[in-house]
């Protein structure tokens, strides 16, 4: 737990941090967007230990209407113990053209791939259950040399450091079929030298009520709050988006 705590501090202090440089600027540009996001987790058991991780997010602006993002991931997964899993895996994902000020500076779909290295440590004060993911991404994003390119042509290596910390409590006494409240920041930083403007990538915040079902299924529902700063500047200007919405997420365990 003293390595825990340790290493918790020192990703406060990089998050304090990067925020503090984040509010620091003047003149930027916000980009409001209603979003949804439905995601599907599963997980199928292999062996004792081991497991494969299965997910897919179908992230939506105007709540369902247009795209965001389409995201799909895979992993394999290491238990540990009953706190400590550990995971590898990949992800693919399409981001789309949307808001006022699109990602991409010519205003395009473009393909990105991720390799992840993931920790997850569990720990429960009183009914407080508590969950810190640890995750490493090595990202190859998909980026257009011209303008009158039909397909990104060439792809920019970048890094990129996450850290989760979600809490979670019954609000029922059946210890069989709980439901609960759930409550989640995470923070993503960008490091490496091709990190554009956005050392500060995203943060994300999460409010949830959720339900679960039996021993395979459950599901939750609730608030989701989504800063981005964009890796490039407009009129010499940096670019925060700021996304609120919906989010539903369905687990399955096989």
């Amino acid at each position: 737990m003293k390595r825990i705590a340790t290493v918790l501090s020192i990703l406060c202090c990089l998050l304090l941090n990067a925020k503090s440089k984040v509010f620091a600027q003047n003149g930027r540009i916000t980009d409001r967007n209603s979003i949804g996001w439905f995601n599907y987790f599963g997980t199928i058991k292999l062996k004792a230990k081991w497991s494969l991780h299965t997910e897919y997010q179908w992230r939506r602006v105007q709540i369902i209407k247009d795209w965001q993002q389409s995201l799909l991931r895979i992993g394999v997964n290491y238990q540990l113990n009953n706190d400590v899993q550990f995971r590898l895996g990949y992800a693919w994902a399409e981001t789309f053209a949307y808001g006022d000020i699109p990602l991409n500076a010519f205003g395009k779909q473009f393909t990105e791939h991720r390799t992840y290295q993931m920790a997850t440590i569990n720990d429960k004060i009183g009914k407080v259950s508590l969950s810190h993911r640890f995750m490493l991404e090595q990202r190859w994003l998909g980026r257009y040399t011209s303008a009158t390119d039909t397909k990104d042509d060439d792809f920019l290596f970048m890094n990129r450091m996450r850290y989760m910390i979600r809490g979670q409590i019954p609000l029922t006494k059946n210890a069989t079929n709980p439901i609960y409240a759930a409550a989640y920041n995470e923070i993503l930083i960008g490091f490496g030298k091709n990190v554009g403007e956005n050392v500060f990538d995203q943060n994300r915040i999460g409010l949830l009520l959720g339900k679960t079902i039996n021993n395979s299924f459950r599901i939750e529902a609730g608030y989701l709050n989504q800063i981005v700063q964009l890796g490039r500047e407009v009129n010499n200007r940096n670019v925060f988006q700021y996304n609120n919405g919906v989010i539903l997420n369905t687990y399955f365990n096989f």
